[in-house]
């Protein structure tokens, strides 16, 4: 049987009890998913699991007789389950979280926030995408069948950057100076080690790199801590004015969506906010369609592995603007959603595995002329 003819049964792991029945009630309430049970420690996860294995975990760090850390790394080491975190930590942005990721975790959420209408709702769509994605994501070498998906009405980069008119973009083109080329790159799911190996390799002195990884926010902050202190370039979560420099990644921070923006053949960023689109936010769509109008054929686009669409659009957006485009291939994507969403589209020029990205954008740097085509 597969996720496309029955429901995505999750395990929830957290002291409390409040939490639990949140997380159910929000579980429950998509037709996909439904919760197999839940757990006020590890132990008592145990014995769940021993019943029954889930396709997908849901766990505290900061649990009672052992720490969800410890337990994650226990889990892993024995019988592997697609796990994601869902801590208050993740608000805080803590080092442990990029710890729970590197030990196997697929994703991080925040706890759910019921204060308000709106936080309740983004809380839903996250936390359900997030089980969706884990329970179909590749595990181990295993590759599960992605579950048959309703997806609800969204909205796309129109909500925060217009979209030129064919007129417009060809006048832009005509234009458009030569500049020093600019790196953009979107992921998900997966998404996290997969930025590590495409920019650990690269030397000091590379193309500007921007980038889209869907997290919560106050967490990319510790995330480009982490890739800083692993790479030759310099990597920061990005502010609002930033300079877009060779030699630095600028990440977009968490539930705010970043721009690319010109004057003359300076570049800077720009962080906004706005309404969730293409049900994220960051959002890899809103940053590739602004390189599409700013930088076009001065520009590289990346999509990576991700579920949903987000950036699919984007990547085209950029491809007709004269961008070169890529899109990592399905034996090296966790999830191979959104890039293969691209791909269907015809916005990626090329497609290739995880470890040749670094490559590709050396490559694409040293290139006498930079061509979407």
């Amino acid at each position: 049987m597969t996720f496309s003819s029955r429901k995505i049964r999750v395990l929830i792991v957290d002291d409390s009890a409040s939490v639990r029945m949140t997380l159910s009630e929000i579980i429950g309430s998509d037709p996909d998913l439904e919760v197999m049970a839940t757990a006020a420690d590890p132990y008592v996860a145990v014995e769940r699991i021993r019943q029954e294995v889930p396709d997908v975990m849901f766990l505290d760090i900061e649990l009672p007789r052992m720490d969800g850390l410890t337990f994650l790394r226990k889990i892993m080491a024995q019988r592997p389950i697609p796990v994601v975190i869902c801590s208050s930590l993740a608000e805080a942005g803590s080092d442990t979280l990029m710890q729970a990721l590197e030990a196997g975790a697929v994703d991080v959420v925040t706890k759910p926030r019921v204060d308000t209408a709106q936080f309740l709702q983004e809380s839903r769509m996250r936390i359900c995408d997030a089980a969706k994605a884990a329970a179909h994501a590749k595990f181990r070498g295993v590759h599960k069948p992605a579950p048959r998906l309703v997806v609800e009405a969204k909205l796309d980069a129109d909500a925060i950057i217009p979209p030129h008119s064919e007129a417009r973009a060809a006048s832009v083109r005509a234009r458009q100076p030569d500049t020093d080329p600019i790196i953009c790159i979107g992921a998900s799911t997966g998404g996290t080690e997969a930025l590590r190996e495409v920019l650990e390799p690269l030397p000091a002195i590379s193309p500007a790199i921007l980038i889209v990884q869907h997290m919560p926010e106050n967490f990319t902050n510790a995330f480009a801590r982490r890739l800083n202190n692993m790479c030759a370039i310099e990597v920061k979560e990005a502010e609002d004015g930033d300079v877009v420099l060779p030699g630095r990644a600028l990440i977009a921070p968490g539930n705010r969506h970043m721009l690319l923006q010109r004057t003359g053949t300076r570049y800077t960023v720009s962080i906004v906010d706005g309404p969730h689109v293409s049900r994220h936010r960051p959002s890899v769509d809103v940053l590739f369609r602004s390189a599409s109008q700013t930088a076009g054929r001065n520009a590289m686009g990346v999509l990576l592995t991700g579920m949903g669409d987000d950036g699919a659009r984007g990547l085209l957006e950029m491809r007709q603007a004269g961008s070169y485009t890529l899109a990592q291939d399905e034996e090296s994507c966790v999830v191979f959603g959104m890039p293969k969403e691209a791909i269907q589209r015809g916005a990626a020029a090329k497609t290739v595995p995880l470890n040749r990205v670094a490559g590709e954008i050396g490559i694409y740097a040293r290139a006498p002329r930079r061509t979407g085509s």
